[in-house]
């Protein structure tokens, strides 16, 4: 099935995406849709009142809770076992806790732990018979390569070169052959309270203070200067010479460890068939942008041996081969735009800063005492960190008519996160400003195999339709097709849209994420209130009797695993 994540869903509800040709008219999907949200209303009404939002966590089905080994917090509606069994940790618990009393001084045993589950480790919060609270943070193998090595390191110039709070580590390993038989990193509880808990109750000065304090905290994270693109790692890293780039203080910059570089999401294979592997470090950006391209062709398998229906999408592996090259060369272009080149400096930023990452004094919540989970941190160019807008500074999209005044307290946050930025890290600010047309590509480009190929091709021919209007010089590398391949295109793009349209409906109603987790307490009244949905619109489809549709073709746009 076709893997979206949250940005492609906006963007599909907004009509502002790319699609994929898939087997059924937009009409039928729009009719797919209505029935889709008669049938799940009734199904889920009993449901609702225990529903609530879920965050994104993973697991397999445990009788405890708090067993440490496998994941309890949630179940998948799509790839469930997979997801599941990723996400299983070996290792020894007891040592962990014999390790993390050792580190903590004055204390003699541990008196009770917490376990929380994230999209990539397993954290638990050890409380120890001295009161004191300490982190134990282990890896799954969705995590990527160097999980905690990266972590580790990121904090080495945040600690050296800033004034930034984060918590201290007290102990590591990248090493699964340890005592504790899992990559580690173990460090004080963070100091204070999480954001997201006192944001409901602070006064509009007070968020727009605390705005400020953010602000301040990013523009010394990103003043910190780099040379190059990619991951940091100590400098006696075992790997090829010619793949590091020396710093000061007995580091280096190597491959990036981005999840988008590896082959650790679920359900995905790299092939490396018409192309090494491109990880970085990348010396400008259009050898970043390389890195983007080849990491798209990574992903595409032998022609001759994709299965009959195996893949969701119509487009063939030449297709995806033709756009990647295009997209190259757009790329390419495009990093010599000035526009683009003073918001593409090497930059570190904390990449996932919302409020349940920040940790703020519990009597004057303006004061930020702590930043955590900073794993999906890498050196990037500055305009890969404003593909998301903060949830403190980003305008709530279910605000009511009687909602007046949290809707100005929001915006007032929104203008104020603009001008702190635009004062304190003026690069992420014009990054901001930019049009996002010249950004999407880049965000894009690698996705062609997993989210079909005519998205991409929509993003090129939306810059190359407003090449001249967006102020690029010359023309656009990607030649528009000709009337008869754009109206078969359209056609495609608007099947895309409502397949989209109807996943995010289908989501909505069923309060999961858009890979389909939902928390364990609802899995069971999830389960059957979606099986419930299909059968409907599979008797609405059967009922229907249109060419255009058919039971095979729902299966094949249905965004989660029918049983």
């Amino acid at each position: 099935m076709i893997r979206v994540t949250s940005q492609w869903l906006h963007r599909a509800a907004n009509f502002n995406l790319s699609g994929v040709g898939l087997p059924f008219t937009a009409s039928i999907a729009a009719k797919t849709t209505l029935l889709l949200r008669r049938s799940t209303s009734h199904v889920l009404m009993k449901h609702t009142a225990e529903f609530h939002t879920p965050q994104p966590a993973i697991n397999p089905p445990s009788e405890d809770p708090l067993d440490p080994h496998t994941y309890t917090s949630g179940r998948w509606l799509r790839h469930d076992k997979l997801e599941r069994d990723a996400r299983y940790i070996k290792f020894d618990f007891d040592e962990l806790r014999k390790r993390v009393v050792e580190l903590c001084h004055g204390a003699s045993s541990i008196t009770s732990y917490e376990k929380n589950e994230g999209g990539f480790n397993r954290v638990f919060i050890f409380t120890c018979d001295n009161g004191k609270r300490v982190i134990a943070r282990l890896p799954t193998r969705v995590a990527g390569p160097c999980g905690v090595l990266r972590l580790t390191l990121i904090f080495v110039p945040v600690q050296s070169s800033t004034t930034v709070p984060i918590p201290t580590i007290l102990d590591w390993s990248d090493d699964s052959l340890n005592a504790i038989g899992s990559e580690y990193i173990i460090m004080e509880h963070a100091v204070g309270v999480q954001l997201h808990q006192k944001w409901p109750t602070m006064s509009g000065v007070q968020k727009i203070a605390c705005i400020e304090a953010i602000s301040r905290n990013i523009q010394q994270i990103a003043a910190i200067k780099f040379p190059v693109y990619g991951s940091l790692y100590f400098s006696d890293v075992p790997i090829d010479s010619a793949s590091k780039v020396p710093l000061a203080q007995g580091f280096c910059i190597g491959a990036h460890c981005g999840t988008k570089y590896w082959a650790c999401n679920i359900g995905e294979v790299r092939y490396y068939i018409s192309i090494k592997p491109n990880r970085g470090p990348w010396f400008d950006l259009a050898a970043y942008c390389d890195g983007l391209i080849d990491t798209g062709l990574s992903r595409l398998p032998f022609a001759d041996k994709c299965l009959a229906g195996s893949q969701q999408f119509s487009e063939s592996v030449a297709t995806h081969i033709h756009l990647l090259n295009f997209g190259r060369d757009v790329l390419h272009k495009l990093s010599e735009d000035p526009r683009i080149r003073e918001t593409a400096a090497p930059t570190l930023c904390h990449a996932d800063l919302h409020k349940r990452n920040i940790f703020v004094s519990d009597d004057d919540p303006t004061i930020i005492t702590d930043l955590i989970d900073w794993q999906s941190s890498s050196i990037e160019p500055a305009f890969e960190y404003v593909d998301e807008t903060p949830d403190f500074a980003a305008l709530s999209p279910n605000l009511s008519l009687e909602d007046e005044h949290p809707d100005i307290c929001a915006e007032l946050c929104r203008r104020a996160f603009d001008a702190c930025l635009q004062g304190l890290v003026p690069r992420l600010s014009a990054a901001r400003a930019l049009d996002d047309n010249l950004l999407r590509p880049f965000r894009y480009c690698h996705r062609t195999w997993r989210d079909g190929a005519v998205a991409f091709r929509q993003e090129l021919i939306e810059i190359s339709s407003r090449w001249k209007e967006l102020g690029l010089s010359n023309s656009c590398p990607y030649p528009l097709p000709t009337s008869n391949d754009l109206v078969v295109h359209q056609t495609e793009f608007e099947d895309f849209v409502e397949a989209r349209k109807l996943k995010q409906r289908l989501t909505c109603l069923l309060d999961t994420t858009p890979d389909g987790w939902v928390p364990t307490q609802l899995w069971e009244a999830t389960k059957s209130a979606h099986k419930e949905a299909f059968d409907e619109i599979v008797k609405a489809v059967r009922d229907a009797d249109e060419e255009s549709m058919s039971e095979e073709k729902l299966r094949k746009i249905w965004p989660f695993d029918i049983e």
